[in-house]
């Protein structure tokens, strides 16, 4: 909130030339400069950011403002157009003075952002791709911002604008430094081998680390948080992925995530080498049991939504944790269903109860069918009073978190209590 009042009081103070217009613009002008600092801040992997708001919330700001910032930019080019409509001629690069053209190219990229996120899927863009411009163009809409702002020189007139200006450019440059210097020497230091490869299921494997260094302590985290990971060298753009810890949080030099073979990149897990190098850069978000008093657990989960559960549920094993657990896991076949068996053994060590939902059911199948919908999560509650100090921890494709989600409302369920983990995270 400072950030995005500040530059506006200051404005205020150093006074302006009395033409409604362009105070407006002015003003809109700031506060999308502002707004675009916070959206740089928000996914910049600042650890206390991701834990305190968790990382969906994180991303869900950062998309509204990166949208709010370009609907501000064009309104201001609209202002300053209709104040002085000979001014659209500096929309023209080969004529245009250099606060024009910096203006200009910050623009074009703040909508090419929005463009490419927004529409990812129907562009059908490769995350890489996607990735490696989605940074190339909010650099440029920074850089384009902070010179139209210098080159302009109409607020840098004032001693105070000029000094705030200067404290966000110094601010953000460290900022950066932090996550694209600092934290990849901290990943090399403190590099991961590949201990062991387990192949889950024919399109899922769990990929084991232990750290490279014999002295190395492990990465302590929560259990249910997760990890970016690449293969290659931790710098620059490419190969860096995020995945849930599925292991539990008692051996911090254990770390095992589970991964779907999806894509270009995770089609990779099968045939990789024990012994191969791997950096991690985490522990990062909010969606662990660790963060909240809870009378009773419920678990819900499809695919490999099951990694973060299995992560919690390996941690109350290992701390004898007598809480009431209850799991709720929907898949299309049996095959599909991980962890099964050590489900099935963790029951012996915790109050464990496990509901299997299967869509596509074998013959002579006992337990649920369908999808995981609001009877399934009813039985699972035991009623309206099982959800009094219940804490609900959902993960899974989005179509059937948002569904549990709803149900949990029906059924009673405060807002507060129910957590969530979608895997459209980016």
């Amino acid at each position: 909130m400072a950030v995005v009042f500040t530059p506006l009081v200051l404005s205020t103070q150093a006074g302006g030339r009395g033409d409604l217009t362009i105070e407006l613009s002015l003003t809109l002008a700031l506060l999308a400069f502002s707004l675009l600092v916070a959206a740089i801040v928000l996914p910049s992997r600042v650890r206390s950011i991701s834990v305190a708001f968790g990382i969906e919330r994180v991303l869900r700001s950062h998309r509204w403002l990166a949208v709010a910032v370009t609907t501000l930019v064009l309104i201001h080019l609209a202002l300053v157009v209709a104040d002085h409509p000979a001014s659209v001629a500096l929309l023209d690069a080969r004529t245009a003075p250099p606060r024009a053209r910096a203006a200009t190219a910050a623009t074009i990229a703040l909508i090419g952002l929005c463009v490419l996120s927004l529409w990812r899927r129907q562009l059908k863009t490769p995350y890489q791709w996607w990735r490696r411009l989605h940074v190339v163009l909010a650099i440029v809409a920074l850089v384009g911002s902070l010179l139209h702002v210098l080159w302009l020189n109409h607020l840098m007139k004032d001693d105070a604008m000029r000094a705030f200006f200067s404290l966000v450019s110094v601010f953000l440059g460290l900022l950066l430094l932090n996550r694209w210097v600092r934290r990849p020497l901290r990943a090399l230091r403190h590099a991961y081998v590949i201990h062991e490869l387990r192949q889950e299921s024919p399109t899922v494997s769990t990929l084991a680390l232990r750290p490279a260094g014999a002295r190395q302590s492990g990465l302590a985290f929560r259990p249910g948080q997760f990890a970016w990971i690449r293969l290659s060298r931790p710098f620059g753009l490419p190969e860096s992925h995020p995945f849930t810890i599925a292991s539990g949080s008692h051996d911090p030099r254990l770390l095992e995530f589970t991964i779907k073979h999806a894509g270009d990149w995770t089609n990779q897990m099968p045939h990789l080498a024990p012994g191969r190098r791997v950096f991690v850069d985490g522990p990062h978000g909010d969606f662990t049991l660790d963060l909240r008093p809870s009378k009773r657990l419920l678990f819900v989960a499809a695919g490999v939504g099951m990694t973060p559960m299995m992560s919690m549920l390996r941690t109350l094993a290992d701390r004898g944790d007598r809480r009431p657990v209850r799991l709720v896991v929907g898949a299309r076949t049996q095959d599909e269903l991980l962890f099964q068996n050590e489900i099935y053994g963790l029951r012996e060590q915790l109050r464990l109860t496990v509901i299997e939902v299967l869509s596509s059911p074998p013959p002579g199948w006992q337990g649920r069918t369908g999808r995981v919908d609001q009877a399934a999560l009813a039985a699972a509650l035991g009623g309206r009073a099982g959800s009094k100090g219940t804490d609900v921890f959902i993960c899974g494709p989005p179509a059937m978190v948002e569904g549990a989600v709803t149900a949990l409302e029906h059924l009673g369920v405060p807002q507060h209590r129910v957590h969530t983990e979608q895997f459209d995270m980016v």
